[in-house]
């Protein structure tokens, strides 16, 4: 692996306390209206779960009162189409020119984003040729005890990775990724990615990056990536679908 910058990539900018939103298209409002609302606090009944010790009888009370929630927006849920349903903010390709929009258009990304709970979420921010990422891991991502799950670590450089790929407009879906543990890396506290990619060819491109915590890199990754476009996508889920219905006739 080349070597890559120790250096900081200095403090983030403040955030303000609502989070923009944007509106997909017509019939999709995947942000807005709530849901970012609706996904943070269920991101915190997550670390309530793993954390809390109430009173006796308190979780039944809770999970009877969480089901019936769950009933009520089971009611809402689309049915599956020939395609599959694209969560996103934007059905478009997001090039090097609109960084600041990536992780806007991946509002359910399960890393970065701000509709999905199951997302720490991940801060991403840019200096070319260069990604950066700044999240803290909670007691929901637990490994070892006090340390976060290597398989929360591999998921956040799928897409910071990714996020590299995207500065030098080569981005695609993982082929390989390899994760190298050097250290543990500690819940609870600051963590930083870096990543950058170090050759593009035809059909593939690789980028590298590491995991930093107290200015220490405690995680190495190397990923490979190839061009798939979002037609294939489509066409891959309609022969799944094609296949099921044979199946059942």
């Amino acid at each position: 692996m080349p070597p890559m910058s120790n250096a900081s990539p200095g403090p983030m900018p403040e955030v303000p306390s609502e989070a923009p939103r944007v509106v997909g298209p017509p019939g999709r409002p995947w942000s807005g209206g709530g849901r970012e609302e609706l996904a943070a606090a269920v991101r915190r009944l997550m670390e309530l779960t793993v954390t809390s010790t109430p009173a006796p009888g308190a979780f039944a009370d809770a999970t009877a009162r969480i089901g019936a929630l769950c009933d009520e927006l089971a009611a809402e849920v689309p049915s599956d189409g020939d395609e599959p349903v694209g969560r996103f903010a934007e059905q478009r390709r997001i090039g090097p020119g609109e960084l600041s929009s990536l992780t806007e258009a991946m509002p359910f990304d399960m890393v970065v984003g701000s509709c999905n709970p199951v997302a720490p979420p991940i801060e991403l921010w840019f200096d070319p040729p260069k990604a950066f990422g700044r999240v803290v891991f909670t007691p929901p991502y637990e490994g070892a005890p006090g340390c976060v799950h290597g398989a929360a670590i591999a998921a956040a450089f799928d897409i910071i990775l990714t996020a590299a790929n995207v500065v030098a407009d080569a981005a695609g879906p993982t082929v390989v990724l390899s994760i190298r543990y050097l250290k543990p890396t500690i819940l609870g506290i600051d963590t930083e990615f870096e990543s950058e990619v170090t050759e593009v060819t035809d059909r593939r491109t690789y980028s590298v990056g590491r995991l930093i915590q107290d200015g220490v890199v405690k995680v190495e990754a190397t990923g490979e990536f190839v061009n798939l476009s979002r037609e294939r996508i489509n066409a891959m889920h309609r022969d799944r679908l094609a296949d099921g219905r044979g199946a059942g006739d």
